[in-house]
């Protein structure tokens, strides 16, 4: 990627988080942009408790975490398969890296995609020795940026073809709207089903079916958020929905409200 992507796709009620947090992006070093979405970074002082909700990218992130009365702790965080919750309050800092869909496997090349999902485990256990203040103490962003391009350059990336067509299968999916069944896109690439799906596993973590739901969730919340007055239906047809009916279930059983309830609720 040129350069951090801006939207907030994916963030629930993006603008009541952002009215309490600062939330940043940064490039990652050269040699790592191949592989990292970017680094996101988040800073909080709050005199009442919020609970931030994200619909999460099939994606890896690698997480360094500081919530006053904790011990600083760290974690690999698989794709999350389900809403994710987290509560903020008093003061704290996170420094996050997300990975490409596809990317996190040169850096832990021993281990299938799918052995994260839906798991978060200590960054001890994959990446022995990791200096969580390294990331964590600089008031100092730039610092903070430069102590996390160390901690990757230290543990990879190994060169991998298969990771860079799952990457760019990934990106085509997340790109290209056109794309709606496994089936189609699997022969458009030249490869079988059950090549793409076998892939997939091995490198994303989810099915590219997952894939093409959830960036199609995605678009319909970043409706939500900006459209007031969205036409559902419509928006159905342009996602590759059979009708609204679909859409309406697919949004309500990742986010928890209809997508007309969650839009009345924003504004």
């Amino acid at each position: 990627m040129a350069a951090p992507r801006r939207d907030t796709r994916g963030i629930v009620d993006a603008a009541g988080l952002l009215a309490r947090v600062r939330f940043r992006r940064h490039e990652p070093a050269g040699p790592l942009r191949p592989y990292l979405e970017h680094y996101w970074l988040i800073d909080w002082d709050l005199p009442q408790p919020y609970v931030s909700h994200v619909v999460p990218h099939p994606c890896v992130n690698v997480v360094f975490q500081r919530f006053e009365g904790r011990e600083p702790f760290g974690e690999v965080a698989g794709i999350g398969l389900g809403l994710f919750s987290q509560r903020l309050q008093g003061r704290g800092r996170v420094c996050g890296v997300q990975f490409r869909p596809g990317g996190f496997r040169p850096f832990a090349p021993g281990r299938a995609a799918t052995d994260w999902t839906g798991r978060r485990v200590p960054l001890a256990e994959v990446f022995p020795g990791t200096d969580l203040d390294a990331v964590l103490g600089p008031d100092d962003e730039r610092e903070r940026v430069a102590a996390l391009d160390a901690f990757l350059l230290r543990h990879g990336p190994r060169p991998d073809a298969q990771a860079g067509l799952a990457m760019a299968l990934v990106d085509r999916i997340r790109r290209d709207r056109t794309i709606r069944r496994v089936g189609d896109f699997a022969r458009a690439e030249g490869m079988s089903v059950r090549t793409v799906q076998r892939l997939f596993a091995e490198y994303v973590g989810v099915g590219p079916k997952w894939v093409i739901l959830r960036y199609r969730v995605h678009d319909a919340l970043e409706r939500a958020e900006s459209s007031p007055g969205t036409d559902w239906a419509a928006l159905a047809a342009d996602l590759g929905y059979a009708d609204q009916a679909h859409l309406v279930r697919d949004f309500t059983a990742t986010v928890g409200v209809p997508p007309t309830a969650y839009a009345q609720g924003v504004r």
